[in-house]
């Protein structure tokens, strides 16, 4: 079967390391592995452009350190494309929109992250946010209303998407995925020694450092356990968070970001990845540890209710419950060893390339 040429657009790419910039990345290597092109629109950046990668003009998101908003504009590489792939509502996502509709090609939507988690970044107080809360939904439900179909990485992101969000469009779950070729258990002595790691047990995280994240909650539920904490990644919220680790009790180290050939070491050196994020449309990075062998001790809210199966690849708490995620801590820490058995039995369930399958079925659908 000849593959279509895709033209995805996104709002947030290299050398910006998140959830979505791995998918986007990911799923353009492999489908050119399997014979098909999809040219990335980016916004331009520190990042020197590769094949079919098209940089547009940009400026920095005043109220988001790191983020960049890309012009609408759509590069002559991707003109000719058969199918438009959209990875953001905002700016790019519009112009992908406009492409489809100027060739009369279908448009695909992926819902990543709910717009209304930036509503925080952008208020000067709680009632400006609760307001542009309620605009970002009524926004998603009119950008992803005119797409043809809507693509969710979970479950539960899917069923928000139709109930919280009222969306009339086809939702079809594909996962992310994992690259099980580079996420599997590696040897930790080198990681430890760079980074001046001890033996003992150590419970992290990894990823972007966002309030929404809720990572001060990992310091305060670790306060009284014999475990060293370890974040690793960078954001907003980093000066906060070392803010809170120097006033609490645990031993807490701040590795800053990680060269992503790093992360399979750091989750094999975890004997906790922990996870207090409440807004996970998925929750890559708890699936990435599960493939590492570490379990995941996460709260029990947005598709982390369906990422972390209790006994299985790790155990969960109710939001807001300091004292319960210190006992999931606990629990995973006493019964580490079962679940990186489970955690690695279920690896060939949540790779890439099932993924790449189901998205494939998802393109002929609408083509």
């Amino acid at each position: 079967m000849t593959l279509p040429h895709v033209a995805t657009f996104t709002d947030t790419y290299l050398p910006t390391v998140n959830g979505v910039t791995y998918t986007v990345q990911t799923w353009r290597d492999r489908w050119r592995d399997r014979g098909g092109r999809m040219g990335v629109v980016y916004p331009n950046s520190d990042h020197a452009p590769s094949e079919n990668e098209y940089p547009v003009r940009s400026l920095p998101f005043p109220f988001y350190e790191g983020f960049r908003l890309g012009m609408p504009q759509i590069p002559k590489g991707v003109r000719d494309a058969e199918l438009v792939h959209a990875h953001t509502p905002f700016s790019l996502g519009m112009a992908g929109q406009r492409l489809a509709g100027k060739l009369d090609i279908p448009f695909v939507a992926s819902y990543h992250t709910p717009t209304s988690e930036y509503a925080e970044y952008v208020s000067f107080n709680g009632a400006v946010e609760s307001a542009v809360r309620s605009s970002a939904e009524s926004y998603e439900r009119w950008f992803l209303g005119r797409a043809d179909t809507v693509i969710a990485p979970s479950e539960r992101a899917a069923t928000h998407l139709r109930e919280s969000i009222g969306l009339d469009t086809p939702v079809t779950v594909v996962p992310n995925g994992v690259d099980t070729t580079v996420f599997e258990p590696v040897n930790t002595t080198a990681f430890r020694d760079r980074y001046d790691l001890p033996d003992g047990p150590i419970v992290g995280y990894t990823g972007r450092h966002g309030y929404e994240k809720c990572l001060e909650d990992i310091i305060t539920a670790c306060e009284g356990l014999d475990v060293t904490v370890v974040f690793a990644g960078d954001g907003p919220a980093r000066e906060s968070l070392e803010t809170t680790a120097e006033h609490s009790d645990a031993d807490v180290r701040f590795l800053g970001f990680l060269d992503r050939s790093e992360l399979p070491e750091l989750y094999s050196t975890l004997d906790v990845f922990a996870f207090p994020s409440p807004v996970e449309t998925q929750g890559l990075v708890a699936l990435e540890a599960n493939c590492c062998g570490t379990p995941v001790a996460g709260v029990d809210a947005g598709a982390l209710s369906d990422t972390i199966e209790d006994g299985e690849t790790g155990y969960s708490y109710d939001e807001g419950d300091i004292d319960g995620f210190r006992r999931a801590i606990e629990r995973v820490l006493d019964e580490r060893e079962h679940l990186r058995e489970r955690c690695l039995a279920r690896r060939e369930g949540i790779s890439v390339e099932h993924a790449i399958d189901k998205l494939a079925g998802v393109y002929d659908n609408v083509l």
